[in-house]
């Protein structure tokens, strides 16, 4: 069945607007709750579903939480609703409480206007597509869920210390032998979810830290801040000759790092440092194995093979790695957007454990970050987002075909093109890698000229 509903990561849109809106948030909430008092997975036994909800910071997150929590009171649930927490926070919480299901209010990078719902499992990962499908048959279909009347209501309650669980488990996460006395830290929090936990953690094992990005005031996430915008973080590390910045984004399940020199580095020199760094630890896991997306530099793949580590692609969307890591000994992978992945420490992308594991990379070389990452030489890379009329399949789109074929013949297998609809926007993506930048600038140039002919582009 084709989702109607739900994209690459959960339920995605302009808030207030079908499908981000109360009505579609309490179904949702209805058919989560129904759904996994059915399950035959459950961890419990207990006869009322436990639901965690938690969100970041945006405005919409006050309606959308307080419906979703309605829908799960009205299907005899019992909601627990943690106020501001970090996505790898609410998965973390949702399986350290036992929990039947976890919730997400945020919409990750977008502007506030913007916003979503993820939805984990209990053993804190994110729900396969054949679940999701489900999920939007008892939307759709409510007759489907069982009628809750007089004493099988449920209820809600708001427990705001659920924080302080996620700061133990991600301190453990570092390793404890070490320190960060004497680091000087920048962390951009994106005025997201992360604006409370982050500093407190970095602070907690001993850095100094310079907040910026920590005073949301509901319609400020991500604006000119954060993962998406580390200008003003890079910026930050010269004036106060910080070690590194770390910018995470909206809902912290992110990491850019900004060097001790101001450089901002590529989501894929650091998954190349990492996974040399569990390499030589011993610690990559018996297939040697680290998981990208069809996104991943050629660079990176390059730079793997010669370290002797195997590498393997998967459709765009952390869920998609953490699929192919549960069905393997991989123990590590992530995107070029600074998703990263430590199985035996998360079960999804965490920004503040991955900047953790940087730090324990670059003492444990004993070498700055500058020049560790300098090692993993990327191709030039372009990704331009065009905002499309409609997704038509671009196998059915002929100037764009011809476009992709005269852009190979000029790159001679020197090189990469991936076309692709975004999940959760009306846009076409087109990425193009090859070794000069004048040489892909052009190609891309092309394919989105080829886009406006076949289908037309929303300027």
């Amino acid at each position: 069945m084709k989702r109607k509903l739900f994209g690459t990561d959960g339920i995605r849109g302009k808030a207030n607007l079908f499908p981000m809106t109360g009505e579609v948030a309490m179904a949702l909430g209805r058919a989560v709750t129904h759904y996994f008092q059915k399950s035959q997975t459950r961890r419990s036994n207990r006869k009322t579903p436990l639901i965690i909800i938690g969100k970041d910071t945006r405005l919409s997150c006050y309606m959308l939480e307080q419906a979703f929590a309605s829908g799960v009171c009205s299907q005899g649930g019992k909601a627990i609703l943690t106020g501001p927490l970090t996505t790898p926070g609410v998965a973390f919480v949702t399986q350290s409480m036992r929990a039947d299901a976890g919730i997400m209010i945020s919409a990750s990078h977008n502007p506030y206007y913007d916003n979503g719902i993820k939805i984990f499992d209990s053993t804190g990962h994110k729900l396969p597509d054949i679940v999701e499908a489900q999920l939007e048959e008892l939307i759709l279909n409510q007759d489907l869920l069982d009628e809750k009347l007089h004493e099988d209501l449920g209820r809600a309650k708001r427990l705001d210390e659920v924080m302080g669980r996620y700061i133990v488990q991600a301190k453990q996460a570092y390793n404890l032998n070490s320190s960060l006395e004497g680091m000087r830290i920048v962390v951009d929090c994106a005025n997201g979810a992360g604006y409370k936990v982050a500093p407190m953690i970095f602070e907690e094992l001993g850095a100094e830290v310079i907040s910026i990005g920590v005073k949301p005031n509901g319609t400020n996430i991500n604006k000119g801040c954060g993962a998406l915008f580390p200008d003003q973080c890079a910026k930050a590390v010269i004036d106060y000759r910080a070690d590194m910045g770390v910018c995470l984004d909206g809902d912290g399940d992110r990491l850019i790092v900004v060097d001790e020199k101001g450089k901002v580095i590529d989501g894929d020199s650091l998954i190349g440092t990492l996974s040399n760094y569990l390499y030589e630890r011993n610690e990559l896991g018996a297939d040697k194995l680290v998981v990208g997306t069809v996104m991943s530099n050629v660079g990176l793949e390059k730079y793997l093979e010669n370290k002797k580590i195997n590498f393997h692609r998967t459709k765009v969307g952390d869920r998609y790695i953490v699929e192919k890591m549960l069905n393997s000994t991989c123990v590590f992978g992530g995107e070029p957007s600074g998703h990263l992945i430590f199985k035996n420490y998360s079960t999804t992308g965490d920004g503040i454990l991955a900047a953790l594991k940087v730090i324990e990379c670059a003492q444990y070389f004993n070498k700055p970050i500058s020049e560790l990452t300098a090692e993993v030489e990327l191709y030039p890379q372009i990704l331009k987002n065009v905002r499309v009329k409609e997704k038509i399949p671009f196998d059915q789109l002929k100037s764009v075909q011809k476009s992709v074929k005269d852009a190979e013949n000029l790159l001679k297998g020197n090189g990469r093109i991936l076309l692709r609809y975004s999940g959760t926007e009306e846009l076409a993506r087109v990425m193009v890698e090859g070794p000069k930048d004048e040489t892909i600038y052009h190609i891309c140039e092309n394919i989105v000229t080829a886009l406006e002919k076949d289908i037309g582009v929303i300027q």
